[in-house]
Formats: C-alpha cells, structure tokens, sequence
C-alpha cells in the first residue's frame, strides 16, 4: 500500500522577505568572548560607510545629554524622570541606525528618510515593546525616588544627595540604591539586548522578541554580561568629554548592537 504524505509542501520564501522561525523555536548560536570584540569592529565599518547618518543620531544623543546636564543645574528634581525619557528613547533612535546596518549588510545603499522611517512597517510591536520600557523605567524612577525621598526626608536635593552618598553614614542607603538600579537595569538590558533589532528583521511580535532576548542572557550569560559591560563603559567614557563622545560612540554601538543580535539569532 502506497503511504500518502498528509503534509502540505513547503513554499518558498522570498530573498527580501524574514526568515521563518524553526518549528522548535528561534535558535540561538554559540556565542564566545570574541564574538562582542567583532561586533564593535563591524559597528565601526558600518559608521564609516555610512558616516552622515551615523553623525546625525550621534548628535542626537549629544543633544540629550546636554539637557540631561542643564536640567541637573536648575532643576535637580526632574533628572530622573528626564533619564528615564532618555534611556527610553534611546532604543527607537537605534532603530534608524539598525535599518542602516540591515541596508549594509544586504548590499543596499542606505538612505537618510528611510532610517527614520525604520519604526513605520512594524508600529504595532514596536509600540507594545516600548510600553513594556515605558512601565519598567517608570517604576524604576518611583521606586529611586521613594528611596531618596525616605532615606533623605522628604524630597531630595539630588547636588546634597549625592555629595551626601560618599558619607560612611550612609553605606546602607548607597547598597540599597545601586543594587536596585542593577535589578531594574539588569532586567531592561535582559528582555531588550536583541529585541529592537529583531522585531525590525523579523515578523515576529514583541513578546517573542523579548523571551529570545532573555533566552540568550540566560544561556549565554557570561557573553551577554561581557557585552553588556561593553556597553556600558563605552558610553560613560563617550560622556566625559562633555558628551561629545557620544557623537561618534553611540552610533557605532548601535550599528554594534544590530551585529549582536544577527551574531546571537540564526537564520
């Protein structure tokens, strides 16, 4: 008896369109300490083949810390939830650089208006995504300013507070307020380390988007550590200078970022 194959069989995809998950999930590659290193050296080449774009997203991060600062000097009271703004909008900036690097990498010519427009094929999951930032930086503002405002009496003057941070009196307080920026920080950089990008390339939603991201923090948690360090120091050392650093180093860690998800999420 001739066995029938009940299974349809299989269309092709298009060259241009995303790449399909496997059945068993969204695979994830071995990653090694190397692999960052080689991110940062591929966000460098897509800067310099694309350096008007990169300049005009650097400047833009240059403009936020700038008044991140003049806030700091007359209106002390504001710069967190002002940070938090920031930290939020960070991302969708990226976005603009993830399409220049995805244009790059397909042998396109990237094109300023089409940076910008990144955000406009995938609305929908790009706002579910930052509603779920919006939440988490909000509550992270609340619960610093509870912690100020209890540990200081009342509403902080943040110049006294922080000069106040380097008294042995206040280890405790200090502990208390580095460790919980670690947990809400931690968890941020945990569910969107790949998730921007991959919502960009992918037809995915943004709940899959942030599982996948936390799936490879979780798996590959020394890389993902190392990388988020990276990160990290990068763009504190782009902030000394009076944030002119930024100018060059944010977009070439954006143009990085894009690289890390597409090294970390097979095809």
């Amino acid at each position: 008896m001739t066995q029938v194959n009940s299974e349809p069989p299989a269309t092709a995809q298009p060259q241009d369109g995303p790449a399909p998950p496997p059945r068993g999930g969204i695979e994830l590659r071995q990653l090694s300490y190397r692999d960052p290193l080689r991110w940062l050296q591929h966000g460098v080449a897509d800067f310099r083949r694309a350096p008007g774009i990169g300049l005009f997203y650097g400047a833009c991060f240059v403009a936020m810390g700038w008044l991140l600062a003049q806030t700091y000097a007359h209106a002390p009271a504001y710069v967190l939830a002002l940070a938090a703004g920031f930290m939020l909008m960070a991302p969708f900036l990226c976005l603009g650089l993830y399409r220049t690097s995805q244009r790059l990498e397909a042998g396109q010519r990237p094109d300023f208006g089409d940076s910008l427009l990144a955000w406009d094929t995938r609305t929908a999951q790009l706002g579910i995504f930052g509603f779920v930032l919006l939440v988490l930086e909000m509550l992270w503002a609340r619960a610093t300013l509870v912690l100020f405002a209890v540990s200081f009496d009342g509403m902080p003057d943040f110049k006294g507070s922080l000069h106040a941070l380097l008294d042995p009196q206040y280890i405790g307080f200090t502990a208390v307020w580095l460790a919980l920026g670690a947990v809400f920080a931690g968890f941020i950089y945990a569910i969107s380390v790949i998730s921007m990008p991959m919502i960009l390339h992918r037809q995915t939603d943004a709940i899959s988007a942030a599982l996948t991201s936390l799936r490879l923090v979780f798996t590959q948690t020394g890389v993902m550590l190392f990388w988020g360090l990276l990160l990290s120091l990068l763009a504190l050392l782009a902030m000394l200078p009076g944030f002119a650093g930024l100018l060059v180093v944010a977009p070439v860690l954006g143009h990085a970022s894009w690289h890390a998800y597409r090294g970390a999420v097979s095809d």
